[in-house]
């Protein structure tokens, strides 16, 4: 098992044909496989979400719809991803059996998180990369620091890669979410 990861899509990166690379990954033993495509409208997202929650459902595996909270609902997903603000403002509104997660960027955010019901908070960017050019990574300690300051699991995201997952885990974080090396190779965490 690979519960230590979280595979978030953008279908733009994609190696290969998409639905493809989702089925792949849903082999993977992975902690969830987080469906980010943010240029869809909710029509089309919703519309992509429905086969990749068939994809996912016959291959046993967990896939956590992002940001369309009315969409997800709509589809009856039990796990939702929301931008910290969306997540703050539908709180309380968010039926007791969906476990729903949150993305972070303060130690403080992430205590608020776990109030307010959060399964788990996604912390970042933690390493330099791409899809944040020209800001600066938060880093290791700051990623320490959230993990000490709540009880619920902490996942990074930012630059993580296999190479340097050892030293995410070393924060005491659940685990790492990664973009970029599963969309362009699905198989990356392979181990012999």
């Amino acid at each position: 098992m690979n519960q230590e990861w979280i595979a978030v899509t953008d279908r733009k990166q994609c190696g290969g044909e998409f639905l493809k690379t989702v089925q792949t990954l849903a082999g993977q033993g992975l902690k969830t496989i987080i469906l980010r495509e943010k240029d869809l409208s909710e029509e089309e997202y919703g519309e992509l979400a429905a086969r990749c929650m068939e994809i996912c459902r016959k291959a046993g595996a967990s896939l956590t719809l992002h940001k369309y909270f009315h969409a997800a609902c709509g589809l009856g997903a039990d796990r939702i991803h929301l931008p910290y603000p969306v997540f703050r403002e539908n709180a309380g509104k968010i039926d007791q059996h969906i476990h729903v997660s949150t993305s972070i960027h303060a130690p403080g955010e992430a205590v608020e998180a776990e109030r307010m019901g959060a399964e788990f908070v996604i912390a970042g960017h933690i390493f330099q990369t791409d899809c944040k050019k020209g800001v600066p990574p938060r880093g290791l300690e700051f990623l320490r620091e959230t993990v000490q300051s709540v009880s619920i699991p902490v996942y990074a995201i930012g630059g993580i890669t296999p190479y340097n997952i050892g030293d995410v885990l070393d924060t005491g974080a659940a685990g790492g979410c990664m973009m970029s090396g599963f969309m362009k190779s699905p198989k990356i965490i392979d181990k012999p």
